[in-house]
């Protein structure tokens, strides 16, 4: 199959990339997501489940990808989430990564800079540094990339899904239709469009 037409995930997962499970697992789901995104929030809890359900079967990869346009906070969001993973390691990332999922609906400013940087010192970060790092627009070229790169893939909205390279358009908030295609893919199956 052809990896240059859109549905396919552009470049494809490498070192460079967040992720949680082994590297070499039998499935890899990639998120383009949008720290601010009510959607994603509501898939957060959905990716964590099928976390669990597949164990190390599966790696899952974070992408930001945000709409700046509806959610003003969501380009500083993953620019702190971010420099949390450039200086505290790749396990804050992903506790900064959950904090901002779960506290999104907390109040309509739950992901301005100074929640963020109560969020990185949570996540095991130095506060300051994020909040100098925001001010700075360190990360906003990292951020960039992972933009363009959903651009790239055919990504238009959050959350999107790649399963195995391969975009999914199926049911991601039923669980069990899923994880059943999670299952399918982990077996050597093609992603069910």
């Amino acid at each position: 199959m052809s990896t240059r037409g859109p549905g396919r995930l552009r470049p494809p997962v490498s070192d460079r990339d967040h992720a949680q499970g082994p590297r070499d697992a039998p499935v890899t789901l990639v998120e383009y997501g949008d720290y601010e995104c009510p959607y994603c929030a509501r898939a957060h809890p959905i990716v964590k489940d099928l976390q669990r359900r597949l164990g190390r079967s599966m790696c899952f990869v974070f992408r930001n990808f945000p709409l700046t346009e509806m959610h003003p906070y969501a380009f500083h969001a993953a620019e702190a989430a971010e420099s949390v993973g450039a200086h505290a390691g790749e396990s804050a990332f992903w506790r900064m990564h959950d904090l901002m999922y779960e506290h999104q609906q907390d109040s309509e400013r739950s992901l301005d800079d100074e929640h963020l940087v109560w969020y990185a010192k949570q996540a095991g970060a130095d506060a300051r540094r994020v909040a100098e790092d925001l001010l700075d627009d360190a990360f906003a070229d990292r951020v960039k990339e992972d933009f363009l790169s959903g651009v790239r893939s055919g990504v238009n909205g959050t959350p999107t899904f790649f399963i195995n390279g391969e975009r999914y358009d199926g049911p991601w908030y039923d669980v069990g239709a899923f994880e059943e295609v999670l299952r399918e893919a982990a077996a050597g199956g093609r992603v069910l469009r």
